[in-house]
């Protein structure tokens, strides 16, 4: 049954986004930025319910209390494909996710998101890279939206913990913007690299704004990655304990 409904989301996948992306492009050229934002996100909230409606996704959200009213970067743990999907249709401002400019290219999907405000970044351009990043978060931010980042980079497997680098904590001292730590268990019902998806709640935990005025990149990044971590064995105790016993029975042998 979880195959038939996981196979029934991968058809929901191949059928509505190809068409809502033309639809995108048709109408991004007569929409202002703010609404192709808010077009694009009907996607998001659209998969976040077929998710909940066929494979039994369901969510909560802990600390929205938490959201600063000004510039921030998002800085979330990241284990799956949903919360990528899930936190533009969760959070009440704009998100600006950094992404390679190869995606730009991929047909339909990097089509679409050409057209919208994200902020690309062209490794080949080396060092300059990063300048350019922070440049482009600048005009974003002013423009009211938020940036959202990965500190580990990849997506991690429940229970474990990746390497934080400094990328979006440099990134948020650079323009003197808050960080808003992200926690969730969402690798329980979407796996990485898993074509099966499974029923369960995914907890969401938003942190207390971090203030980056006077701190270096490497303590802001030591704050977020403590804060995410802990945050962790406490919405999913379970999955880190397995971790922990599973690694001392190594030690053992």
């Amino acid at each position: 049954m979880r195959f038939l409904r996981s196979l029934l989301l991968f058809v929901y996948f191949v059928v509505y986004t190809v068409p809502y992306a033309m639809a995108c492009i048709v109408a991004f050229p007569f929409l202002s930025a703010n609404r192709r934002y808010w077009m694009a996100v009907g996607w998001c909230r659209s998969t976040v319910f077929v998710a909940r409606w066929l494979n039994g996704i369901r969510y909560r959200v802990e600390g929205m209390e938490n959201l600063p009213d000004g510039p921030a970067v998002v800085l979330s743990k990241h284990q799956s494909a949903w919360e990528t999907v899930a936190l533009p249709a969760l959070m009440p401002r704009p998100l600006c996710y950094v992404f390679k400019r190869e995606l730009l290219y991929v047909p339909f999907f990097g089509w679409a998101l050409g057209l919208l405000k994200m902020v690309h970044i062209n490794r080949k351009e080396g060092k300059q890279a990063f300048n350019s990043v922070t440049q482009q978060g600048k005009l974003r931010m002013a423009e009211g939206a938020w940036v959202i980042m990965f500190p580990e980079g990849t997506r991690t497997q429940v229970g474990k913990q990746g390497k934080y680098k400094t990328g979006g904590a440099r990134f948020a001292v650079e323009t003197g913007a808050q960080v808003i730590p992200v926690a969730h268990n969402a690798g329980h019902v979407w796996p990485r690299n898993s074509f099966i998806k499974y029923p369960g709640i995914v907890t969401v935990s938003i942190g207390k704004p971090i203030d980056t005025a006077g701190l270096s990149p490497d303590e802001v990044n030591t704050r977020v990655e403590k804060w995410i971590e802990t945050e962790m064995r406490r919405i999913d105790p379970d999955a880190y304990r397995a971790t922990a016993n599973a690694s001392a029975n190594t030690a053992r042998i």
